[in-house]
């Protein structure tokens, strides 16, 4: 099989960052950990190397384990410990696994993945999980932990499939949206970009505005809710189109609904 590898040179997913000299920051940073690239995606049995640069002043040990990942319904990542649909946790392989990063200076690691003959066709995807902690002989306290998301696509038939469903109006810290629910019955990750709502009156079809969602992903065979702010939208029943824009491979999606704001 041919190893295909994708690179998007992104920031790295920050998921804690617990210095313990708390209220008090002046620069430059002890610690400040990077990855290049932060998201890949890597075609059946391929290989990549990641590298990492801590750009602080102090030196620190780093930790490198694997882990589930998830999108929670409005699209927020999650670490999970047990056993998650479509998860290539177990399919990769990191080296090294421990190392230390003196002060700007970089490290390369190599992630591995080995997908089983008969995995199921489409994404899988995973959390390389970067934990950094003192050195034996350091005295600065500072904790960070950074994911690096790897994608692992593996031979068959891909599926690409998205569906609208139900939608209500919430509220929110920032105002009442509409939230639709939206679910990928493919077997590839989806990034939803552009997707509009279409407000107009029913008897008369006068367009009363048109809202724009933000861009969030949504994982092979999960639901989700995509989220349009209503701001000072008139009060009253509305008629909503909404459209997600077409993308290769897939065609657009759209929807008509009745409701009142």
């Amino acid at each position: 099989m041919t190893s295909v590898v994708r690179r998007t040179a992104v920031p790295a997913l920050v998921l804690a960052l617990v210095p313990a000299s708390a209220g008090t920051s002046a620069p430059p940073p002890r610690v400040a950990l990077t990855a290049v690239p932060a998201h890949v995606m890597l075609e059946g049995n391929a290989r990549t190397s990641i590298r990492v640069r801590n750009s602080g002043t102090t030196r620190v040990a780093v930790h490198v384990s694997r882990a589930g990942f998830a999108l929670d319904r409005r699209g927020r990542p999650r670490i999970t410990r047990g056993g998650v649909a479509r998860s290539a946790a177990r399919w990769l392989t990191v080296r090294p696994t421990h190392f230390t990063l003196g002060p700007r200076s970089t490290a390369s690691l190599s992630v591995t993945a080995t997908p089983p003959r008969r995995a199921a066709p489409g994404d899988h995807d995973a959390l390389m999980l970067l934990r950094t902690q003192p050195p034996r002989d350091g005295r600065v306290a500072v904790r960070l932990r950074m994911g690096i998301v790897v994608v692992v696509r593996t031979r068959g038939r891909i599926v690409r499939r998205l569906e609208l469903g139900g939608v209500r109006v919430a509220r929110r810290e920032t105002g009442r949206v509409l939230a639709f629910i939206v679910s990928n019955r493919g077997n590839v990750t989806e990034t939803l970009t552009g997707a509009r709502a279409v407000l107009s009156r029913p008897r008369s079809g006068r367009r009363v505005g048109t809202l724009v969602a933000g861009k969030r992903d949504l994982r092979p065979l999960t639901s989700g809710i995509l989220e349009f702010r209503l701001g000072a939208s008139a009060p009253g029943r509305m008629a909503v189109r909404v459209v997600i824009p077409p993308e290769p491979g897939r065609d657009a999606v759209q929807r008509s609904y009745r409701i009142r704001l």
